[in-house]
């Protein structure tokens, strides 16, 4: 079936409206009418070539949630009417140990990504900024009753995201966490670390973003370009969350972990961070990397956010404002989510 999209034609070019071809509905297939498709700054960094060359023209958006239309004849785990999600990956091998082990998103093979990667078919994946998507079942989430569907979105990717680590790394009450970066992502680790009952400390730039911290869950603020903040914690925390896609003084940040504390990666930026193993050793620190988490661990994590009444804070726009989108999130002007509603590509 033909469907109305946003594509980027070539790398670095702004996305247009076009239409693409959805494939028909298999038997472990769901079709699902789309009502909102976040914009994640993956997105930008893949239609921009960051993270090297890919199949265009691409429509992106990894962060879904749509009204299942039809579903294969296999399908028991989803109905016609049911309101789901789709987050970063498709499909997978199935098969090897990382995929039976519910880590779906190491698969050994490699996932196929929701968009720009090959499919099952031998197509190209195309993501969210769409009308409709099918999608193996398998890889279909529940979104519970009591989330809002708009701010329900990208918690199929920030909220994954930093779900995952705070989960591996049993954060739990008295835990001591500190999350650099108050953007999409940092604002889902902070909401999601305070429910979970750590006592939770942004590090930012700037104090500009200090309200909205405290307000959604944060016990301290502190600015990074403040060089007595480095002095002031260190050796404090447990956990370390980076969610800056940039590149940042590591060392500095593995010396406000605690003996036997760990920071995790979960931003990417573009370009290499380096480390000083001293940084490492002096403390038997850990410096880590994280991505999603798998279909289990996701949908654990919605159902999570649907008792806690977590959702992400999100400005909501027309399709045809998406390049005007990327510039404000390019340019740190969102908070802290932008939202494509659907309907606005009918």
């Amino acid at each position: 079936m033909q469907v109305n999209a946003y594509a980027a034609p070539a790398a670095g070019e702004p996305l247009v409206p076009t239409t693409i071809e959805r494939r028909e509905v298999g038997a472990n297939d769901v079709l699902i009418d789309i009502e909102f498709a976040g914009i994640c700054h993956s997105d930008i960094h893949t239609v921009n070539g960051d993270w090297g060359p890919q199949a265009f023209p691409l429509v992106p958006g990894h962060e879904i949630v749509g009204i299942v239309r039809e579903v294969g004849s296999d399908v028991s785990t989803h109905a016609v009417g049911d309101r789901v999600g789709v987050g970063c990956m498709v499909n997978s091998c199935g098969r090897c140990e990382n995929c039976t082990n519910g880590d779906e998103q190491y698969c050994v093979e490699g996932n196929v990504a929701t968009y720009g990667a090959t499919d099952r078919d031998g197509t190209i994946t195309q993501g969210g900024y769409s009308t409709h998507v099918v999608v193996d079942a398998d890889f279909v989430l529940s979104v519970p009753e009591g989330l809002d569907p708009a701010a329900a979105t990208p918690l199929l990717c920030a909220g994954i995201t930093t779900y995952a680590p705070l989960r591996k790394w049993g954060v739990g009450p008295g835990s001591k966490v500190a999350v650099v970066g108050l953007g999409g992502l940092g604002h889902m680790a902070v909401k999601i670390a305070h429910a979970l009952g750590a006592h939770v400390t942004v590090l930012s730039q700037s104090l500009k973003k200090q309200e909205d911290g405290l307000r959604l869950g944060a016990d301290e603020y502190y600015a990074t370009s403040d060089e007595t903040t480095f002095e002031d914690l260190a050796g404090r925390f447990d956990l370390i969350i980076n969610t800056v896609s940039a590149k940042i003084a590591i060392d500095s940040y593995l010396g406000l972990l605690a003996v036997d504390g760990t920071m995790v990666n979960v931003g990417a930026p573009p370009e290499p961070l380096e480390v000083n193993v001293f940084s490492l050793i002096g403390g038997r620190r850990s410096f880590a990397g994280s991505m999603i988490g798998g279909i289990a661990l996701t949908q654990e994590m919605l159902d999570f956010c649907a008792e806690h009444n977590i959702g992400s804070e999100i400005e909501v726009i027309e399709a045809a404002k998406v390049n005007e989108a990327y510039e404000r999130v390019l340019a740190s002007d969102v908070r802290y989510r932008f939202v494509i509603d659907a309907k606005t590509l009918a």
